[in-house]
């Protein structure tokens, strides 16, 4: 079975480097017009499922991606962002300094120690893993192709596992708006796939 791990479109928070996590802000047209990039690229895909978090940015990109099939959509909270509580909306460039509450979120993922409100990487995997292990899994041996639009952290969190990458290196790797990664399950295991 082949997953379809992408990331939303741009909002006008990701444009202005605000901490965006679980405040439910919209696609803008640059975000639309990725998500219509990535729906023509996949356009040849038929998917047997599909889901989104909650958010209406990762599900506006979904349902755009999917078109036609956009009646398969299902979302689900645990493909939410990771949350930030009172700091959401806080510029990234405040954050970065070394005084701010969140700044090992960036710095120093494998010391950060999430305030009150906010959430911590370790409930992120916790939940990515659940949401996976009792939704996707067990559609391996229905579905050929599956959709997933959720967010920078929480797809990093089904990623970085799979590239073996630490907690440290947590944002070692890019992952732009619309980002598009393939993944093979097979025999209840996840690797990455080619295009």
């Amino acid at each position: 079975m082949k997953i379809y791990l992408v990331r939303h479109g741009e909002t006008d928070w990701n444009l202005q480097e605000r901490m965006q996590g679980q405040a439910d802000n919209p696609l803008n047209d640059t975000g639309r017009k990725q998500a219509q990039i990535v729906a023509d690229k996949l356009r040849e895909i038929n998917f047997d499922a599909a889901f989104s978090s909650t958010l209406c940015r990762a599900a506006a990109t979904a349902e755009i991606i999917l078109g036609q099939q956009k009646d398969l959509l299902q979302k689900d909270a645990r493909v939410m962002e990771i949350g930030f509580g009172p700091w959401e909306g806080e510029k990234i460039s405040r954050v970065m300094n070394e005084a701010h509450p969140l700044h090992n979120f960036f710095a120093g993922p494998d010391r950060y120690f999430p305030p009150e409100g906010a959430e911590s990487f370790f409930r992120l995997y916790e939940r990515s893993e659940e949401f996976m292990d009792e939704v996707v899994f067990p559609l391996e041996n229905q579905c050929q192709n599956v959709l997933i639009v959720g967010h920078g952290a929480w797809n990093r969190s089904i990623l970085n596992p799979l590239k073996q990458t630490a907690l440290a290196d947590f944002w070692s790797q890019p992952l732009e708006n619309c980002a598009v990664e393939v993944l093979d399950l097979s025999g209840s295991r996840l690797s990455m796939s080619e295009m």
